[in-house]
């Protein structure tokens, strides 16, 4: 059963808290700022309304998750700093003395309370709101940008997760004492999950002993995170890789393994739209999406900013048929008139190569055609053939036999006169200068709030990350303006 404990408990001590947090604290200023009422209305349904026990409240347990992402650390250790926290209790609606919950409740929340729930457009879309509402945002430009994030289980074998967790702890722990080296068992030399297993659990049985150790945060923090893999984990760690997450392609010589978050964001640095979507997907083809999110949370669009990806034919007719000035330069390789299996093929613009729908990245290319002359030119693009043989999209792609696999793209002149004129105009320069703010945007998601690598596995978990996520930057940056 749901129950709604938004009000303060009682409590005679509850006249700490004035004395305790500060009123320019971030956390007070959230609470502030925000009416977390609206986590009720989303979960209710995902709650027995007559039968069972009390759930613990949905925006506690919300807003836990909160601090989790604000903090950047897992949830043992959230809980624990709960305990001790004032302002943390403050923000929790608890009373000084109240006892905190356990931290398996977060991993059942997650995965019972929140399944089903559109988080990702409805925490943007909230705090755009707010922003709107507090005369916040005043342009009518968005810019656009794509950011990646590296898989859980970044293409390592389910051992290689286990002997990297485990020495980011050895190693935070030799740098408060050298001498542990004595008392960790031998690290584990075969090649077998279990065998690695048995050493994880030895390793922690013998950290858990040194009380003074698990005193410094360092140390804690890589214990607690090595101890919820190992149980929590396990089956996770039974696949060989995340199921969901698929390689893409940042230049024509590196690639992750993951997925990719398409943002807009208004030039106030407000994230108005995200889509999440695996690593091979192309940034331009989300233009459209993001553009119409922007607008369902109440934007108004005169210009969308962003990088060559963007400027391909059909995103060029999109805003011109929305009377949207597209600042995107022009690249020659991305808007050619037409060309076959659109769908099967997308374009990275960093390594300058097409992409078969199956994740792999041409070879090489070859321009064809004479400079000048009657007939178009024409660019082809060659593939792996030993990939193409073994690829499970090889039926009607790949002929049987074939000594090579190409993908031709016709050059079209004078296709784009309209945004080429349009692109040299001191307009077009000038919104230009402001596209490296979602750079910098991108780059306190993930050096500040961990969304450099997935916290779990799977689109789900990376929808649910980003959702948490661009909500915390969102109210920093809000609460940043206000002040």
């Amino acid at each position: 059963m749901i129950q709604k404990q938004q009000s303060m408990v009682f409590s005679p001590y509850i006249e700490l808290y004035d004395l305790i947090v500060p009123k320019d604290n971030m956390l007070r200023k959230i609470n502030d700022l925000i009416d977390f009422s609206f986590v009720y209305d989303e979960l209710k349904d995902n709650y027995c309304k007559d039968n069972g026990r009390n759930a613990i409240d949905p925006v506690r347990m919300f807003k836990y998750l909160l601090l989790k992402t604000i903090h950047d650390l897992s949830d043992a250790d959230i809980v624990e700093r709960s305990k001790y926290d004032m302002s943390f209790k403050y923000f929790l609606n608890m009373a000084p003395e109240e006892a905190v919950i356990d931290p398996s409740s977060l991993t059942k929340f997650r995965k019972l309370r929140l399944k089903d729930v559109n988080l990702l457009d409805l925490l943007i879309n909230k705090t755009v709101g707010i922003a709107i509402e507090k005369e916040i945002i005043k342009s009518s430009s968005l810019i656009v940008d794509a950011t990646h994030s590296k898989a859980r289980y970044n293409q390592m074998k389910p051992r290689e997760v286990l002997m990297e967790r485990s020495k980011n702890l050895r190693k935070a722990i030799y740098q408060v004492d050298e001498s542990m080296k004595e008392k960790f068992p031998a690290k584990n030399t075969k090649d077998i999950l279990e065998d690695e297993i048995a050493y994880t659990q030895e390793l922690i049985a013998v950290v858990e002993k040194e009380e003074v150790l698990k005193q410094y945060p360092k140390v804690k923090e890589q214990l607690n995170l090595l101890k919820e893999t190992v149980a929590d984990d396990i089956e996770q760690l039974q696949c060989s890789k995340d199921q969901d997450a698929k390689i893409g392609h940042k230049t024509a010589d590196s690639s992750f393994f993951g997925y990719k978050t398409h943002l807009a964001m208004s030039e106030e640095r407000i994230i108005t739209a995200a889509v999440i979507t695996t690593g091979e997907k192309n940034d331009g083809k989300y233009l459209k999406d993001l553009i119409e999110k922007s607008r369902e949370a109440g934007m108004k669009i005169d210009a969308v900013i962003g990088d060559t990806a963007y400027s391909e034919k059909d995103n060029i007719q999109y805003t011109k048929e929305n009377e949207i000035k597209l600042v995107s330069k022009l690249h020659p390789l991305i808007t050619q008139g037409g060309r076959q299996k659109e769908e099967e093929f997308e374009f990275n613009k960093d390594a300058g190569l097409y992409v078969c729908k199956a994740g792999h990245m041409a070879i090489r290319k070859a321009r064809t055609g004479k400079k000048g002359g009657g007939k178009n030119q024409r660019d082809t693009y060659y593939f792996d053939i030993e990939k193409c043989k073994r690829c499970p999209f090889r039926e009607g792609c790949y002929q049987e036999g074939a000594k090579s696999k190409t993908y031709s793209v016709t050059i079209k002149s004078n296709e784009h006169s309209e945004q080429e004129k349009f692109q040299e105009s001191e307009y077009f320069k000038e919104k230009s200068k402001e596209r490296y703010k979602i750079e910098a945007k991108n780059s306190e998601l993930k050096h500040r709030h961990g969304y450099d690598v997935a916290a779990s596995s799977g689109l789900i978990g990376m929808e649910l990350q980003g959702a948490m996520a661009i909500f915390t930057v969102n109210l920093k940056r809000i609460i940043k303006l206000l002040g």
